[in-house]
Parts: structure tokens; C-alpha cells; sequence
């Protein structure tokens, strides 16, 4: 997994509970990689899951409401530092369809080796899409607060059903996204 996401989880925390208690986190929590990460590393995903159960502990938290909440974080993230990705699309539809064929493209031009979650999309009529993603990493309710995200970026509110259909050491979801009746 790439540091980037260790390294805005790290920052998410510090907002949340401030340097100090990232700090003993990192300390108390065994990590594969003993707690230092840069943007541009590889890590086990099992890190991750470690420092997010770690941080749910220390914020009173539930886990899968932290992963949640650091999509958006990591949304934010994305339309910051790649805001081609999104000026360029029309709506959360548009912007949800292009991540396989276009955002994923980009990803694995700088990082040939990323290893991606894969995302199929079918649109729903003019209102609405369903997104299937696929992962060996089990991250279906962070995949939920990005899809949460996109659709806060693009502001026009829409329902977002989930079914987890997961499996041990299968992710997998469908996302219902449709967009609210005004």
C-alpha cells in the first residue's frame, strides 16, 4: 500500500487527537514496518488496519466509522493535489465511472507496481450508478467515505446503499448511489 495513505492517516489522527497521542499510538501499536512511513514507500496494508484499530481505541471511534471518515479526509487529499481529475467531469456520476479507465491509468503510469482495488460501474438511468469494488484489502467502508466525499465535492446530494459481500481476505461491495429527489 502506498505511504501517501499511511501519511494522511498519520495527519487525520493528529487533527483528531494531536501529535502526542499519534505519537504513543505509533509507539504502542506493532507495525511490520516499526511505525515510520513516507509518501512515497510501500507498506502492508496489515499496517494500516493495525493504526486504524489503534486510533479507534484512542477516539472512542468505532474502526469501520474511522475508516469511513478518513475517505473523506482522503477525498479532500485527492481533490487537492490531482483537481484535473475533477474539474474535468460534469457530475459524481462521471467522476465515479472514470476511476478505473482513467484515474487508476494515471496511478499505475507513476506507480507501476501499485496494487489497486478495481472498480466496475454501470449507470442506473439518468439518477443513479452502482460501483462494484474488489480488493484483497479490507477496506470497504473507507471505499464508502470517498464515494461519500466525491459526492460532498460535486454538491449534489445523493443516497449511497451499501452491501458488503465480503469475504476472509476478499473485499467486496456494491455502492447504490442514487441521486436525491429534490
Amino acid at each position: 500500500m502506498k505511504g501517501i495513505v499511511f501519511v494522511e492517516l498519520l495527519r487525520m489522527a493528529e487533527e483528531l487527537v494531536g501529535e502526542a497521542a499519534v505519537d504513543q499510538v505509533l509507539d504502542d501499536t506493532p507495525l511490520l514496518t516499526g511505525g515510520a512511513f513516507t509518501a512515497v514507500g510501500d507498506y502492508p496494508c496489515s499496517d494500516l488496519v493495525a493504526l486504524v484499530q489503534a486510533f479507534s481505541r484512542a477516539t472512542n471511534v468505532p474502526g469501520e466509522e474511522l475508516q469511513r471518515q478518513f475517505g473523506h479526509w482522503m477525498m479532500n487529499t485527492f481533490k487537492t493535489h490531482y483537481p484535473a481529475f475533477f474539474e474535468s467531469k460534469p457530475d459524481v456520476m462521471a467522476m465515479l465511472e472514470a476511476i478505473e479507465g482513467e484515474v487508476h491509468v494515471e496511478v499505475r503510469k507513476i506507480y507501476p507496481d501499485a496494487e489497486l482495488p478495481s472498480f466496475q460501474t454501470e449507470r442506473l438511468g439518468d439518477d443513479g450508478l452502482r460501483m462494484t469494488y474488489s480488493s484483497s484489502r479490507p477496506l470497504v467502508p473507507f471505499c464508502k467515505g470517498l464515494i461519500e466525499g466525491c459526492v460532498d465535492h460535486f454538491g449534489r446530494p445523493a443516497a449511497i446503499d451499501t452491501r458488503d459481500l465480503s469475504q476472509p481476505g476478499a473485499a467486496r461491495a456494491e455502492f447504490e448511489i442514487r441521486y436525491a429527489v429534490p
